[in-house]
C-alpha cells in the first residue's frame, strides 16, 4: 500500500476511535465514519468493508503497540520496575478518561457471535495480554525485582480491575482516587516493601 493510502487508513481509524469512544460500537455507522473524515463512501470502502474490519484494526493495533513495547523494553534490559511504572501510570491515566474509552465498544463487539468470529475471539486478546504481562512479571522476578508471586493471577487483578473501572467510567463519574488505589495495589504484591518505601 502507498504512503498515501496507508495515511488514509490511519486517519479513518482515528476518526473511527473517536466516534466508537463516544457512542460504543452498535451505534456508528460507516455515513457516520464518511461524515467525520469527509471521504466519499468509495473512498471509505476502497479501504474497509465495515465497521467491524475498523474496529478490529483499531483494537489488535492497541494490543500490538502494548506488546512490542514491552518485549523490546525487556530485549533492551531495561529494569521490570520501571517498564511497570510506564505501564500502570499509563492505566492509570486511561482508568479515568472515560470520553476516550472504547470499553464499552469492545462488549458491544465482542458480546455479538455474528461480529466477533471464533478467530477474532475476545478471548485470543485476553491470552495475548496474558502472555505479555507474565513475560513482565516473570522478568521482574528473575531480576528479583519483583516479589516471587503468581504471573498469571497478578496479570487478572491487573487486566479485570483495569477494564472493570473502564467500562464503569463509560456509565458513572468515577472518583479520581479509584486508579491510585488500584495502581497502589499492584505495585504492593509486585514490589518488596523496601523498594515500595525508596518511592
Amino acid at each position: 500500500m502507498s504512503l498515501k493510502g496507508e495515511k488514509t487508513k490511519q486517519n479513518i481509524r482515528e476518526k473511527a476511535y473517536q466516534l466508537f469512544a463516544e457512542k460504543g460500537f452498535k451505534a456508528v455507522t460507516m455515513k457516520d465514519i464518511c461524515e467525520l473524515t469527509g471521504l466519499s463512501r468509495g473512498g471509505l470502502y476502497r479501504h474497509y468493508e465495515s465497521t467491524g474490519q475498523i474496529f478490529l484494526e483499531i483494537v489488535d493495533a492497541f494490543s500490538d503497540q502494548q506488546t512490542n513495547e514491552i518485549f523490546t523494553k525487556i530485549e533492551q534490559h531495561i529494569p521490570a520496575i520501571t517498564i511497570l511504572e510506564e505501564v500502570l501510570a499509563k492505566y492509570a491515566s486511561e482508568m479515568i478518561d472515560c470520553e476516550n474509552s472504547i470499553s464499552l465498544a469492545i462488549y458491544e463487539f465482542y458480546s455479538n457471535p455474528a461480529l466477533s468470529k471464533k478467530d477474532n475471539s475476545v478471548k485470543k486478546r485476553y491470552e495475548t495480554s496474558k502472555s505479555t504481562w507474565i513475560k513482565l512479571i516473570n522478568y521482574g522476578i528473575g531480576t528479583k525485582e519483583f516479589n516471587p508471586v503468581n504471573p498469571e493471577s497478578i496479570f487478572n487483578v491487573i487486566i479485570f480491575a483495569y477494564q472493570g473501572v473502564r467500562m464503569y467510567s463509560k456509565l458513572m463519574k468515577i472518583d479520581p482516587d479509584i486508579p491510585t488505589q488500584i495502581i497502589n495495589e499492584i505495585k504492593r504484591l509486585l514490589l518488596p516493601e523496601e523498594v515500595r518505601h525508596e518511592k
